[in-house]
C-alpha cells in the first residue's frame, strides 16, 4: 500500500463521508474504496469490529470507528484541538452523534410502514428536539464550534444536521432542528466552506 485508503459502503453520507471530507480537508491523497452493498458480507469478517469505515495507513494496522479516525487525522492535520480540555468538549458532542445515530438506527431498519412512522414521529417530537437543544447549548456565537477554524467536529455536527434537512428520514420534518440556530450556522458554515464545497463538487457525479 503506497498511500491510505478510507474503507465505506458506496454512498455519500454518515460516518464514511464524513472521514473523506476530513482527509481531502487535511490535502491527503487516499484511495476512497466504495464497498458495493453486495460485497460487504466477504468484506465484514475481515475488519476490526465488523463495521465500516476503516482507515488503513501504510505500516499500521487497519483503524476502524468513525471518531477515532476524525481524531488522528484532526491530531495529524491540525483539524481538531491541541488543548486536551477542548479536545475532550469537542469529542463529547462527536460521541453525542454517535448517540443519535444509534438511536435512529433501528427505525431504518423496520418494514411495517405504521410501526416506522410510529417511531420516526415519536423521535420528532421527542428525542431529537432535546438531542439539538443539547448540542446548542454547548456551541458559541463562532461559525465553528471551536470558533473561526473549522475541526473535524463541525464535519460530524454538519453530516447529522444534513441527514435530517435533506428530508429523506420518512415521518422526520426537514427543520427538526431549525429551533436550534447556532447549529444550524455550523452546517451552514461547513457547507459554504471552500474545501468542503470542493470535495461534494468533485464527488457530485
Amino acid at each position: 500500500m503506497s498511500k491510505p485508503r478510507l474503507i465505506y459502503f458506496d454512498f455519500a453520507g454518515s460516518r464514511g463521508e464524513e472521514c473523506r471530507i476530513a482527509l481531502h480537508l487535511a490535502g491527503v491523497d487516499f484511495d476512497d474504496m466504495r464497498v458495493p452493498t453486495s460485497e460487504w458480507p466477504l468484506l465484514k469478517p475481515q475488519t476490526p469490529f465488523g463495521s465500516l469505515p476503516v482507515l488503513e495507513l501504510p505500516g499500521k494496522s487497519p483503524l476502524a470507528q468513525s471518531n477515532a479516525i476524525l481524531v488522528y487525522i484532526g491530531r495529524q492535520h491540525g483539524l481538531h484541538p491541541k488543548n486536551d480540555f477542548e479536545a475532550a468538549q469537542h469529542e463529547a458532542l462527536m460521541d453525542y452523534v454517535e448517540d443519535l445515530r444509534h438511536t435512529v438506527s433501528p427505525t431504518l431498519r423496520i418494514s411495517d410502514e405504521t410501526q416506522k412512522r410510529a417511531a420516526r414521529e415519536e423521535l420528532a417530537h421527542a428525542y431529537l428536539p432535546i438531542w439539538g437543544t443539547n448540542v446548542e447549548n454547548q456551541l458559541t456565537n463562532h461559525p465553528f464550534v471551536g470558533g473561526d477554524k473549522l475541526h473535524v467536529v463541525d464535519l460530524k455536527l454538519y453530516m447529522v444536521v444534513r441527514w435530517f434537512a435533506s428530508g429523506t428520514v420518512d415521518h422526520v420534518p426537514k427543520t427538526v432542528f431549525d429551533h436550534c440556530p447556532k447549529l444550524m450556522r455550523v452546517h451552514q458554515e461547513v457547507s459554504e466552506h471552500s474545501g468542503v464545497k470542493a470535495w461534494l463538487e468533485r464527488t457530485a457525479s
